[in-house]
């Protein structure tokens, strides 16, 4: 059955990432705990492939992860014209929305990509890079050597960040080919993201406990007395302490 192939896919998707990536996973886990030892701050954006979902707010997760988002919202509906011979790729543009956020310099910031050419995640790693930020880098090594750079630097989102994590996807994602379609099947980089930064997390803690910090664990706000346990314990303490 085409299940068990995917079933058989998967497992050997996440085996890759233990083969793989262990050293990279304690180092961004240990890059975490040393910058929030330190009252940094952690930060997330991804291009939509679940880690900024899975990781925020999460019952059993950590309460440090915080989404970073921005953009740039342009009213002016007048006639269409040609504007081939215009610069619109707004390089540039998340200096000033690092200005606008609450990030600080040492603080560590965790972007997604699979291929690494996503434009605004590759103009954020080098803008926060040259701000003073630590840049973890979750991508697939298969695409992004295989891609040429968005940025006028001639970078690549892996040549920018402190930690390089690999989903281990494949270029383009798909990891089955299966007789009577056209296109490969199974996207990898969600199922290895969060399988990544989980484990990333598991070393956070550790490292947190170590220094003698109890990381702040949210419970599940749908059960019995978990809202009320992240709104008056781990909500307040981390906006005290920041962990």
């Amino acid at each position: 059955m085409l299940l068990d192939q995917y079933w058989q896919a998967v497992d050997g998707l996440y085996k890759k990432v233990r083969d793989t990536q262990r050293d990279n996973i304690i180092a961004a886990g240990q890059l975490i705990a040393e910058a929030v030892d330190g009252s940094g701050c952690v930060h997330i954006c991804d291009s939509g492939h679940i880690i900024d979902s899975e990781l925020i707010y999460r019952g059993g997760g950590l309460i440090l992860y915080k989404r970073f988002r921005y953009n740039l919202n342009v009213e002016n509906p007048v006639r269409k014209r040609d504007r081939s011979d215009l610069n619109t790729s707004m390089e540039g543009l998340a200096k000033y929305a690092l200005r606008a956020s609450g990030a600080r310099p040492g603080d560590v910031l965790i972007l997604g990509s699979v291929s690494g050419r996503t434009f605004y995640i590759a103009d954020l790693a080098q803008e926060a890079k040259a701000f003073g930020m630590k840049i973890i880098a979750l991508t697939s090594m298969s695409y992004a050597t295989t891609v040429d750079s968005v940025l006028t630097s001639g970078k690549k989102l892996y040549e920018l960040a402190d930690v390089v994590l690999d989903n281990c996807a494949p270029a383009a994602e798909a990891m089955m080919e299966v007789d009577g379609l056209d296109a490969r099947f199974g996207a990898a980089s969600g199922l290895a993201g969060a399988y990544i930064l989980w484990s990333v997390s598991a070393v956070a803690i550790e490292e947190l406990l170590k220094r003698g910090k109890m990381p702040g664990v949210l419970r599940s706000a749908n059960y019995p007395g978990g809202n009320d346990y992240n709104k008056t314990f781990v909500e307040p303490r981390y906006e005290k302490e920041g962990y």
